[in-house]
């Protein structure tokens, strides 16, 4: 919201999940067109080896650039928690990010990440959308509370600013789960394109409210003051076998953190507190989920067969390993995000998908049910291009962890509950 303007951002964010939405079921039509079961094989059925290996180093890089980013969130936002403990200072080794981020991959994600069956993740999965709901009630009242005493930014409210092509790469970080939807479709009891079009829309219309609150409840907050201009949306997506309308389907809920919007609270605010302790767990459990999908490349390129439990098992701590040695290193988020949606989601969300349509489709581009892929490969490339390269021209300057200017004001210290 920042970098689109708060009109132009909503307008966008809800442009981007009717196309995720329409893109996801578009994908299983080509899947069923082409007899195939799985996303790589649809595009090694559509544009042969070439294109196969090409959505497999994307269906690999986002998940595991995504991982990257859990960490680097965990680590910034864990440590916030733990200087909440009495004794626990900024010199203790938990006020160090390195060490939460070890901490929680030998705790949590590397054990989490080495189960086979992805079933396993999914009593996991429905705690983290409960925190997730828990943190969205957070920031609403944080809104109510503490948006009322920061004063705007000037411009705060502009209808549109230039950063908008960025902030779509943002949102279409968050809002990808194609690498994952021929997982889920084959799980359905009854996988049907009807069922299937229904279980996206849930899914995918639910995401967009519970990120459009999110997003406006923290910009309606800190406005401009958004540490890391590049880093206040927070979004939640839920990808999901809707087990309302089939008790035996997986459920699974993905988030998405496209930023730390935390990291704008002050330290000794309690609620923003319990927060980031919510926000923390539930991005912890959401690695492991990631991590599923980058294996399953690697098998797929590498092996062609299922692995063995000692190969299963050296790939998986390979993979992690990888991960936490490059968010031990790397720590601004914002970037991450941005370079991750422009290179690797919005292939994956707006071309891939649209291209493998009009290949097995009959009839011309421009004709009848082509006319949407066609558009949305052109809004695709353009995204992409003008994305990467305002990334790569204007990179902005990546602030976190800095305690703001306004934490310091009693009158809005006041507001908090006492540390």
């Amino acid at each position: 919201m920042n970098q689109a303007g708060l009109p132009l951002g909503i307008i966008l964010l809800i442009a981007v999940g009717f196309v995720t939405d329409y893109s996801i079921v578009l994908l299983i039509r080509g899947g069923n067109l082409s007899g195939t079961s799985s996303y790589q094989s649809l595009v090694q059925n559509t544009f042969g080896f070439p294109g196969f290996m090409i959505l497999s180093a994307l269906q690999f890089l986002y998940p595991f650039i995504a991982m990257v980013s859990y960490n680097i969130t965990a680590g910034d936002t864990l440590t916030k928690v733990f200087l909440r403990i009495p004794g626990v200072g900024p010199d203790h080794i938990l006020a160090e990010r390195h060490f939460v981020i070890l901490l929680s991959t030998l705790l949590f994600t590397l054990p989490l990440s080495l189960y086979r069956n992805i079933e396993k993740l999914g009593k996991v999965s429905f705690l983290s959308m409960v925190l997730t709901l828990s943190i969205l009630v957070i920031a609403v009242i944080r809104s109510a509370t503490l948006g009322p005493q920061i004063e705007p930014t000037e411009n705060a409210w502009s209808f549109a600013k230039w950063n908008a092509i960025q902030a779509v790469g943002v949102m279409s970080f968050a809002f990808i789960c194609h690498h994952n939807s021929f997982l889920i479709y084959n799980s359905l009891e009854h996988p049907t394109l009807s069922n299937w079009s229904r279980v996206t829309h849930i899914s995918v219309g639910s995401s967009l409210v519970i990120s459009a609150a999110f997003a406006v409840a923290g910009y309606t907050t800190f406005t401009g003051y958004t540490q890391g201009t590049k880093q206040n949306v927070l979004s939640a997506i839920p990808q999901t076998d809707f087990w309302v309308i089939n008790k035996y389907a997986l459920f699974l809920f993905f988030f998405y953190f496209s930023g730390d919007i935390f990291e704008n609270y002050c330290r000794d605010d309690n609620l923003a507190t319990f927060g980031r302790f919510c926000f923390g767990f539930s991005i912890i459990t959401t690695f492991p989920l990631e991590c599923f999908v980058t294996r399953e490349v690697v098998s797929n390129v590498l092996c062609r067969r299922d692995l063995s439990k000692a190969e299963h098992a050296a790939i998986t701590v390979l993979i992690v390993t990888m991960c936490t040695a490059i968010s031990l290193a790397y720590d601004c988020l914002g970037r991450v995000l941005e370079l991750n949606g422009a290179l690797s989601a919005t292939p994956l969300i707006f071309i891939l998908p649209s291209a493998c349509f009009l290949k097995l489709s009959p009839g011309h581009f421009y004709q009848g049910e082509n006319l949407i892929p066609t558009l949305l490969i052109i809004a695709g490339l353009f995204v992409m291009i003008t994305g990467l390269t305002s990334t790569l021209i204007n990179p902005d300057d990546c602030s976190h962890g800095v305690e703001m200017f306004y934490c310091a004001d009693a009158n809005i210290t006041s507001t908090m509950t006492p540390g």
